[in-house]
């Protein structure tokens, strides 16, 4: 006889036990010679009564627990919780790489929470194929904002401007239906719907959905989460940011007398060809077949063909040249307002600051002062056509076509 420890409970036992004194969990079962002298007749006359296997008391509970296998050490722990509850198994991490400095082991919440014990398993399997802090699992939404404002708006951080931070505030308050649900739970569908929900203006989404980018950039590179689902986001929604005031006829005149300028030719570009800021970035410039091709925002407005009007073909030649690695963002702040500065044409007579896209106001404007037909002008500005099925349907203009219709700007 030896001693060894129950599988279920790891309590003492004999090995020739039947069951676990101390469980009840079924050791080993009697041969038949042993059953025999169990039941023999206290006269000494020989005599063997049968036995089975169903005369052991082993209950049907005991036996479905032998499935389940002892956890090795330094694996975690799965616990049935009191109560009645619809998930009473807990799953939790090995606590050996969580000592603190001071006072040993840390409390580490679980992993999650299952209908049965298996669940609970699987879970605890998949942790240690790829562990994590535990810890950082259990940060919502507001929590991993704080973390991510801190990061990017930090004292080392003075080049930011006081707008930008005022724009994630706002964008932060706009979603309150995610600051208490945990990041690792939120989903590509949960933040799609704030987006479509949201009846504020264009602008206001594109912050929305910046913020949930940097956020989720922010949550992978420092192992919240392992998958961005802000990626998959997108706004519904028609850019609005269309309003303006166009260029005035004094104002165009005084551009055109400061055309050697490369910064002023820039904005006659934009003027005469009704193309954003933004799109110079990627547009193609054929000057063999003269057009500009590109676009952004709206699908109609994407890879649309423009002709290159004869009164910016050499602007146009030398755009590339003027600038080589062109921004928008750098041409709007270094260039574009810094030359309406200078030629006093910074504000318009109502006195509203002249921005970039009133360069596209101004073409809108020509090409109603010189009765450009409506679809060549949807076209060429990549308007989207709506329901107007006889437009968007039917509407066709060859490039010949709008060659010869934005050739009527008279300059």
């Amino acid at each position: 006889m030896s001693l060894i420890l129950c599988p279920e409970c790891s309590h003492t036992v004999s090995d020739k036990a039947i069951s676990c004194p101390g469980c009840g969990y079924p050791i080993s079962l009697p041969s038949l010679s042993e059953a025999a002298l169990l039941t023999a007749p206290a006269d000494g006359t020989h005599f063997i009564a049968p036995i089975s296997v169903s005369s052991v008391p082993v209950s049907s509970k005991k036996v479905q627990k032998c499935s389940r296998k002892k956890l090795p050490n330094g694996y975690g722990s799965i616990k049935k919780l009191s109560g009645n509850r619809s998930r009473p198994y807990a799953a939790y991490p090995p606590v050996n790489d969580h000592i603190t400095a001071k006072s040993g082991t840390t409390k580490l919440p679980a992993i999650g929470y299952y209908k049965d014990w298996y669940s609970a398993f699987n879970a605890l399997s998949q942790y240690h194929s790829n562990p994590y802090d535990i810890r950082s699992r259990g940060l919502t939404f507001a929590d991993v904002y704080g973390l991510f404002y801190k990061d990017k708006f930090g004292q080392c951080k003075k080049n930011l401007s006081d707008s930008s931070k005022y724009a994630y505030e706002t964008a932060f308050k706009n979603c309150s239906s995610l600051h208490s649900i945990r990041f690792f739970d939120i989903r590509k569908q949960d933040m799609q719907s704030i987006l479509d929900d949201c009846t504020l203006g264009y602008s206001s989404l594109c912050n929305l959905k910046k913020l949930f980018c940097q956020m989720y950039r922010y949550a992978m590179e420092n192992d919240i989460v392992e998958k961005n689902y802000a990626q998959y986001v997108s706004i519904r929604q028609e850019d609005d940011n269309e309003k303006g005031e166009p260029f005035s006829e004094e104002e165009l005149s005084l551009l055109w007398a400061n055309k050697a300028d490369k910064t002023v030719q820039m904005i006659l570009i934009m003027i005469y060809s009704g193309f954003r800021i933004k799109a110079f970035e990627t547009v193609e410039i054929n000057l063999e077949k003269q057009y500009f091709k590109g676009g952004v925002k709206t699908i109609a407005g994407k890879d649309r063909i423009v002709p290159i009007h004869p009164a910016i073909l050499s602007f146009s030649a030398d755009f590339k040249q003027n600038f080589p690695n062109y921004r928008a963002r750098t041409f709007r702040s270094c260039s574009f307002y810094p030359v309406l500065q200078r030629l006093g044409i910074a504000t318009t007579k109502n006195g509203k600051k002249h921005t970039p896209h009133d360069c596209r106001h101004t073409f809108s404007w020509l090409c109603d002062k010189y009765k450009m037909d409506e679809l060549s002008k949807h076209l060429l500005m990549g308007h989207s056509l709506g329901k107007d099925v006889e437009k968007s349907v039917y509407g066709h203009r060859t490039y010949e076509e709008l060659c010869a219709e934005i050739n009527k700007i008279q300059v």
